[in-house]
């Protein structure tokens, strides 16, 4: 990439020096768990078609990471998705048994799951002690050997056993997924 998004492509094994104190919560996390993961630094990337080069160095297709919430902003979801797969919420709603849905504000997503925009996370579960954020997963995803994240900060990227995320971390913080066809 020509660019100064990416232009360190090294694949690192460890955290990063210097990063947010969400981030570092991260780190602490999967560290505690025992789960390894494969880490890219780089600029703050606003789409998934712009991770092309971060899914390229790692080797693993950033999953889509949606924050979501109902009209009456009372029920709130995380949604997890292939990167290249559209989002059509007439798809998802009727699985989930709800109205339709649309994109929760920055504002409930940084007080819910840690995260700003661009940044969100299935890691960002891990600060929702009070379980208000329902985990919704495309089971397209449960194929994958490797699942790709941001670590709550759009300044790195991850690459993590795919059966890690689902047998480790994700019952580490109590929440129990939802499995849609998208």
């Amino acid at each position: 990439m020509e660019n100064s998004l990416f232009a360190d492509k090294t694949v690192y094994n460890t955290r990063k020096e210097n990063c947010s104190e969400r981030e570092t919560a991260c780190y602490d996390a999967l560290e505690g768990l025992g789960i390894g993961y494969s880490r890219v630094s780089h600029e703050h990337i606003g789409t998934i078609e712009g991770l092309f080069e971060v899914n390229k160095a790692l080797d693993v297709e950033i999953c889509k990471n949606l924050f979501l919430c109902n009209a009456q902003k009372t029920d709130f979801y995380l949604l997890l998705m292939p990167g290249e797969k559209p989002f059509k919420t007439k798809l998802l709603s009727p699985q989930l048994g709800c109205s339709r849905l649309s994109f929760a504000t920055p504002e409930y997503m940084e007080k819910l799951i840690n995260c700003t925009p661009g940044s969100a996370s299935v890691l960002g579960l891990f600060f929702d002690k009070g379980l208000k954020v329902r985990l919704v997963i495309d089971k397209d995803l449960l194929g994958r050997e490797y699942f790709g994240c941001h670590p709550c900060d759009n300044s790195s990227s991850l690459k993590i056993k795919t059966e890690d995320i689902m047998n480790k971390f994700i019952p580490s913080t109590h929440h129990t997924p939802s499995f849609v066809e998208l």
